[in-house]
């Protein structure tokens, strides 16, 4: 199956929609937050990760993962997906164990915090690359590389002490190898093709502009904002005419409840500068048609729909003024 990589990318993302899908190449790896409060209480988290979508948690009670998508298992049958999570529930009780037994030899001091990532990423191509790094206390510590315990610089001489007492659990490493360049790879690819349809799905962006005060007197903050699209790359951009403003300013690109993004763009233009500025959108759902917004000229939703309403009432009341003066005529009459 891995041999058939680069051909099972091509089905599963067909005419460029894996770079729509996933900024640079695809990626599963698993996260783990380890934080030791004391000897006899450490607080576990655990998170599976497709690119930025998290497809699995880790309840800490039960000792067991939670699949976040339908297509979270992949292609892997109740049985493997049982002996994986089985594997991980062994190795969490058994890190947890040896952590809390070498905190001497290792010279640490409660708390203290150790986190870890590893999985395999996919490249362009096909080619497969796995990792596994760890840290302490949000520094690199060790890193797993051609079957051995490689200590990070920053971790001192309690990093090589770690990879020391590593070196002596060789049947560790051939379970981590055994994940890490047979078990991920499969799974990843397994997980591309069973969430195909959720993976692709355009979501079309909404945008409107708002202002701020700038940042001195007589400037103005103009902000651009775009919420509601899905897949998460997308680019915004202040311009002049067809010119990019520079001092463009991107916030972060932010999840909403639905699965969708949010993205903050201002720019910080003097006053009598704003007249003539627009942004302009592009994202893979609107299909090369772009959302250009000119400042100054925008109405939103709302005052259109006031505009509607308020309309229909003069109307309403112009044709029962005229409907009852008819009346009093004919009565007349």
């Amino acid at each position: 199956m891995l041999l058939l990589a680069p051909a099972l990318l091509a089905v599963f993302f067909p005419a460029g929609d894996t770079q729509d899908a996933f900024q640079g190449p695809i990626s599963f790896y698993v996260i783990q937050i380890s934080s030791f409060v004391n000897n006899t209480w450490v607080k576990y988290q655990g998170s599976g990760w497709l690119g930025d979508l998290q497809i699995h948690g880790w309840d800490g009670d039960s000792g067991t993962a939670i699949f976040l998508k339908p297509w979270s298992k992949g292609n892997f049958s109740n049985e493997e997906v049982s002996e994986v999570v089985e594997l991980f529930r062994v190795y969490v009780f058994a890190f947890i164990r040896e952590m809390t037994a070498h905190v001497n030899t290792l010279q640490l001091e409660y708390p203290f915090e150790v986190q870890g990532i590893g999985g395999c990423e996919l490249h362009s191509g096909g080619v497969m690359v796995s990792f596994l790094r760890g840290a302490l206390g949000g520094l690199d510590f060790v890193s797993f590389k051609n079957s051995s315990c490689v200590p990070a610089p920053e971790g001192g001489s309690r990093a090589q002490k770690v990879c020391t007492l590593l070196s002596r659990y060789q049947d560790i490493f051939y379970i981590v190898e055994k994940l890490l360049y047979e078990t991920c790879p499969r799974y990843l690819l397994g997980v591309l093709e069973a969430g195909k349809a959720d993976l692709q799905r355009q979501v079309k962006p909404e945008a409107w502009l708002s202002s701020n005060p700038g940042h001195g007197s007589g400037r103005l903050q103009l902000v651009c904002h775009v919420s509601g699209f899905h897949p998460k790359p997308v680019w915004v951009m202040w311009m002049r005419g067809e010119q990019e403003q520079p001092e463009t300013q991107r916030g972060d690109v932010l999840p909403n409840a639905d699965e969708t993004w949010y993205l903050q763009v201002t720019l910080d233009v003097a006053a009598e500068e704003a007249a003539g500025l627009s942004c302009r959108v592009k994202h893979s759902s609107l299909g090369g048609q772009d959302i250009v917004l000119h400042w100054g000229r925008s109405i939103s939703s709302g005052w259109i729909i006031l505009a509607i309403i308020v309309s229909c009432l003069i109307f309403s009341l112009c044709f029962a003024l005229w409907f009852f003066r008819r009346l009093s005529y004919e009565d007349i009459l």
